[in-house]
């Protein structure tokens, strides 16, 4: 069996290896290509240098925007993972309905973005008209709308894998803890995170590059309302690219940018999460 593997593993991975160039790799390079081109279509493209970079940060909605997403992506991070992390602690202890629990708390990661920005944009309007005022009208009930939607749809995932990492954890490890005389807390802390490191690894990174990368949620809940204030990288690229004539470098330009920044962010934040993971 290994020698026949050994033998036609090219003839299965062709296909495959295919796939992967022509919806990736060849548009990705292609993209970054355009991004020191003037363009409206990809056939009358124009090398103009760096000029696109160049406009990019005269655009005084970009540098906006990324404010705006790091600070989403920090508040989220935290609140979307402890949160997670403390409702998975509750559901593996032998309570009753565990396994109803999780499928309530998972449900809302089925739905899908767009669905979901329309249906949280009438709760709040709902909520907020009695105070005189919208989602649209304030950049930080904007924020906070954005941050309660995705801790909503998010946790229940997070959890999930917060779950299997629980319970991959040895009971001989507690047990010598508790005979230790180790309490909860220190038990949670020196036996329980540490050995969780992995699933945390998976879980910030998850996190960290949704939310850079959100914007089903932004285009529907806020449509970056008021004047750009809540719009979000990957929406700022998406409005400059389809949104202004003769802008698509520009736009193109912004998304390699984008790219590099989530690729940096995501490799920083692996490094320095697998520093801390401990061997069972």
């Amino acid at each position: 069996m290994e020698k026949a593997i050994k033998k036609y593993w090219p003839i299965f991975v062709l296909p495959t290896m295919a796939a992967f160039a022509i919806g990736f790799v060849v548009p990705f390079l292609e993209g970054i290509y355009l991004s020191f081109c003037k363009f409206t279509t990809i056939k009358d493209a124009k090398f103009v240098g760096i000029s696109n970079y160049i406009e990019v940060f005269k655009d005084e909605t970009f540098p906006h925007s990324f404010g705006f997403t790091t600070l989403f992506a920090i508040v989220t991070l935290l609140l979307v993972n402890v949160l997670a992390f403390a409702v998975a602690l509750a559901l593996t202890q032998k309570i009753k309905g565990t396994n109803i629990f999780r499928t309530i708390f998972f449900m809302p990661n089925l739905i899908g973005g767009i669905v979901l920005g329309y249906i949280w944009q009438l709760i709040f309007d709902g909520i907020f008209s009695r105070f005189d005022t919208a989602l649209k009208l304030n950049e930080t009930l904007g924020f906070w709308g954005l941050v309660i939607l995705i801790c909503w749809q998010q946790i229940g995932y997070m959890m999930i894998v917060y779950i299997a990492g629980l319970q991959a954890i040895p009971d001989s490890l507690r047990e010598a803890a508790m005979i230790d005389g180790a309490n909860k807390v220190q038990r949670l802390v020196h036996v329980t995170i540490p050995n969780m490191m992995p699933s945390i690894t998976i879980c910030t990174f998850l996190t960290i590059t949704n939310s850079f990368k959100l914007f089903d949620q932004n285009l529907s809940l806020t449509g970056g309302e008021p004047l750009h204030k809540t719009e979000m990288l990957a929406l700022n690229i998406y409005q400059t690219f389809y949104g202004r004539v003769g802008a698509e470098g520009i736009g193109q330009a912004k998304a390699v940018i984008f790219f590099l920044t989530v690729v940096v962010i995501g490799m920083f934040q692996l490094k320095l999460t697998r520093s801390k993971e401990v061997q069972q």
